[in-house]
């Protein structure tokens, strides 16, 4: 078939980066710290992959055999967010910094919100955790109508709102607002989200109807390389949004990591010639935000139970990469994304695992797919296709 599959598990980091403490993530280790936080992982066909054999995670040791090649990468752009993440691994080094509100965002900003929106108000301006701040000002929320303003220690803009209070589409539109005239230029911010939620006072609860509103790509990607080249570019999951649909022929939307699951499989046993491109989030949104070592281990788990399924639908011409495009260790203080190594597993169906190494730069994933497709292209990375 010639499918080339990326799948990131979102938030899945495999250990510090010689920068971490710059970040405030000194001793932040994905993986190895949950591992021994629980006693021990228990992910049986990632251990037969060759995840044990990149670094050391209790319950998961090396294969002597590994199935697929192994390594891990390095981070060469600014940030630990998704959007640097996947822009790297799409093979582009993002030479900016995006703008960062530790203190909220400035009074002017927030009028100008206002003022464009239409909103008669806001609640929040902070920093703050996306489930703590709709149980703090939820009823408040429901009281007055006004969206609920934050950020985090990402680049982001967030807008939580009561389905019922400000429905869908409403909230969608606030957010393309803000967008399009409010976060521009020097406030110009990785990702402006919709963040709803539902439920009555003391038992709110997010939805999953999230949306990213993201910035174009500085460059062109891998996406547009391979587009340019006539091959069909397949995005699942959060990967639409991080790209702002930039180089994607095919949108597949999903709302859980099983819904991301079910779409790769679809997609790599009715599809040739294509390049699929999928974000499984639930890891991040729903254990690494909340510091929750043991729902981020069954997270794990679902996945490494379905992997069969997903190796099954490859053949000797496919290719697949499982990898991650940040840390979120659950088991440190912080409740954010943290400054890591990503896991590099590298399978095709008949070759033997061997020993990629340390990777200098996530963007060696672009190069590897741009070889596998025998496109010319000017991204950065080396490709570990003959590896």
């Amino acid at each position: 078939m010639k499918n080339f599959v990326i799948i990131i598990l979102d938030g899945v980091g495999i250990g510090e980066l010689p920068d971490a403490s710059k970040y405030g993530d000194a001793g932040s280790d994905t993986l190895g710290n949950m591992a021994k936080k629980l006693g021990g992982l228990n992910l049986p066909n990632l251990q037969k992959l060759g995840l044990g054999n990149i670094h050391e995670i209790k319950g998961v040791p090396p294969a002597q055999n590994p199935l697929a090649s192994y390594g891990k990468m390095a981070e060469v752009s600014k940030g630990k967010d998704s959007t640097t993440g996947h822009w790297e691994i799409a093979g582009l080094k993002v030479e900016i910094d995006f703008p960062y509100y530790p203190k909220g965002f400035p009074q002017e900003l927030i009028e100008k919100f206002i003022q464009e929106t239409g909103v008669k108000g806001v609640l929040g301006n902070k920093p703050a955790s996306g489930t703590e701040i709709i149980k703090e000002l939820g009823d408040e929320h429901v009281k007055t109508g006004y969206p609920i303003v934050y950020t985090s220690a990402d680049s982001v803009f967030q807008i939580a709102a009561h389905e019922e209070v400000i429905p869908l589409e409403r909230l969608y539109e606030i957010c393309r607002i803000a967008r399009e005239k409010v976060l521009v230029g020097k406030d110009s911010v990785g990702r402006v989200i919709a963040r709803p939620f539902v439920g009555k006072s003391g038992n709110y609860t997010r939805t999953t109807n999230r949306k990213d509103f993201s910035l174009n790509p500085p460059e062109d990607t891998i996406l547009n390389v391979l587009q340019f080249n006539g091959i069909k570019t397949i995005a699942v999951g959060k990967v639409n949004d991080l790209f702002n649909y930039s180089g994607i022929d095919v949108r597949a939307k999903t709302k859980s990591n099983a819904e991301g699951i079910e779409k790769i499989i679809e997609f790599n046993s009715s599809e040739k010639e294509s390049f699929i491109f999928a974000n499984l989030v639930d890891f991040d949104v729903y254990y690494g935000h909340r510091n929750d070592p043991e729902g981020f281990h069954k997270a794990l788990q679902e996945f490494d139970s379905k992997l069969p399924e997903i190796l099954a639908t490859l053949d000797e011409t496919d290719a697949l990469v499982i990898t991650a495009d940040h840390g979120n260790d659950p088991t440190t203080p912080s409740t954010d994304h943290s400054r890591e190594y990503v896991p590099l597993l590298f399978y095709r169906k008949g070759h033997a695992g061997r020993n990629l190494g340390v990777r200098k730069t996530f963007s060696d994933v672009a190069q590897t797919v741009a070889h596998f497709f025998t496109v010319n292209n000017s991204l950065k990375g080396t490709s570990f296709l003959e590896e």
